[in-house]
């Protein structure tokens, strides 16, 4: 069985290849694919919505995602099952929820069953003493009910997405991530804009922390020229800040969270 990987660990230290490690002395035959390690320490939203973006193109296994700011504290482990039959491990903070939503989570257990961690569990590294251990298992057939006592899906941690508001024709959106290349992905989609008629041509202001710049609403990189700052669907389906041939996020001082204004003009 396939285990997908995401985490915050990076890969100057030991951290991934630890887990790996600690997956194949438990399931040699599994295959691991990394999805990412590279979300920025400690932000879960991003690493929720990388996971959820990511998960139509991984094959049904198991999806094994660390991001835990709450290590060692009151938050649960958890491994759930979605009605596609994906299996999901990682913290109770809302990571897994809009991945696992995707299809609906059947099942929720809170990992508690000794026989399936590490003998000896850290306070501040459960990605490899017990989140990985966990999906190894599962990955090697055990079933999700020996995991440990079932939770209310209902009960489980959920993140507070940001929603876009519309005002007289201004656009407020939330950056939600910054990627390596400096783009900034929003919370708006295509046929938010489409409503208002914000479609490719249109000229429009982005106020970005008081500051103000104008960009082009674009299908692709190359409707633009060297340097102009563009609004444009990703891969993703979501609406994204790019400067052609730059660094978005580095010139308009964008960070994750920060609110964005668009106005057409």
């Amino acid at each position: 069985m396939f285990i997908a990987f995401l985490t915050d660990f990076g890969l100057q230290d030991d951290f991934v290849g630890t887990c790996h490690g600690v997956i194949k002395r438990i399931a040699p035959e599994a295959e691991i694919i990394d999805i990412t390690h590279g979300i920025p320490p400690q932000a879960v939203l991003q690493g929720a919505l990388v996971l959820a973006n990511t998960l139509p193109y991984m094959p049904i296994g198991v999806h094994l995602a660390v991001v835990d700011p709450g290590v060692g504290g009151h938050r649960r482990a958890l491994a759930l099952e979605d009605a596609g039959g994906r299996l999901y491990v990682g913290p109770d903070n809302g990571l897994l929820i809009p991945a696992a939503e995707q299809a609906g989570i059947v099942e929720a257990r809170e990992l508690a069953n000794p026989a399936y961690a590490l003998e000896s569990i850290s306070r501040t590294f459960h990605g490899r003493d017990l989140f990985a251990p966990a999906a190894a298992h599962l990955a090697a057939g055990v079933p999700l009910a020996e995991f440990g006592p079932p939770i209310d899906p209902a009960a489980l941690v959920r993140l507070d997405l940001p929603e876009p508001s519309f005002d007289d024709a201004v656009v407020g959106a939330t950056a939600l991530y910054v990627d390596s290349f400096g783009n900034i992905a929003l919370n708006l989609t295509r046929d938010d804009l489409d409503r208002i008629g914000i479609v490719p041509g249109t000229r429009v202001e982005l106020e970005v922390a008081g500051a103000r710049c104008y960009a082009v609403v674009a299908r692709t990189f190359a409707d633009a020229r060297s340097g102009d700052v563009i609004l444009y669907e990703d891969s993703y389906r979501n609406m994204s800040v790019a400067i052609s041939n730059g660094n978005a996020a580095r010139m308009l001082h964008a960070a994750v969270g920060q609110s964005l204004r668009i106005r057409p003009v």
